[in-house]
């Protein structure tokens, strides 16, 4: 029986959220990015989905959202700020939100790394989320240093390049169970639009 469970959970087929040709993640499922501008590759991605964005975090604990920082990739009007006391709290409220299915894009900012088992679990409620809501939910879980969450489905950086002319970052692909590493240049040529180059 477990095997027949086993078997199944792989070739499920989810949804994906389109970044670039080549930069994609699995709705349905958890994601992690770190690297100093880890916030901004959640506001990347929260710019692909519609309706409203959940973004959890712990008050005084980590540095506030700007909303003058978030126009030129997304509308402020769209995220609802959600402040947990404890880490156990931030994954709580992330797992059921993605359980709900009720938003597209769910993004915690956690001050360290969650264990194995929460990460299943939020995996387990983003699926139970594609079956409860119009939309499949995406997780994604910020976190410090060079990223080192077990269990998530995809593992990216980001770190920000300097340029004389427009916004740059360098994105890396550092952890996939479906695609090799990889590395792309990113340039914001105008508010809102994004340019990936290898």
């Amino acid at each position: 029986m477990d095997s027949i469970l086993i078997n199944k959970h792989q070739t499920t087929k989810y949804e994906q959220l389109t970044l670039s040709a080549n930069v994609t993640l699995a709705k349905g499922r958890v994601h992690e990015c770190a690297g100093r501008a880890r916030r901004t590759f959640a506001l990347m991605l929260a710019a692909k989905t519609s309706g409203t964005v959940i973004w959890i975090s712990q008050p005084f604990k980590s540095d506030p959202i700007n909303p003058s920082g978030i126009k030129p990739f997304v509308d402020p009007e769209r995220f609802l700020f959600i402040k947990s006391p404890s880490k156990e709290d931030l994954l709580w409220t992330m797992e059921e939100t993605l359980r709900s299915g009720a938003v597209e894009c769910v993004i915690v900012d956690l001050p360290d790394f969650p264990a194995l088992t929460p990460v299943r679990r939020l995996h387990l409620a983003a699926e139970a989320g594609c079956r409860a809501g119009a939309s499949a939910p995406l997780g994604l879980l910020l976190t410090p240093d060079g990223g080192g969450a077990q269990g998530v489905e995809t593992r990216w950086a980001l770190q920000p390049k300097s340029q004389n002319l427009h916004a740059a970052w360098c994105l890396s692909r550092t952890k996939s169970r479906h695609d090799p590493p990889q590395s792309w240049q990113v340039t914001q040529t105008s508010e809102k639009y994004l340019k990936f180059s290898t």
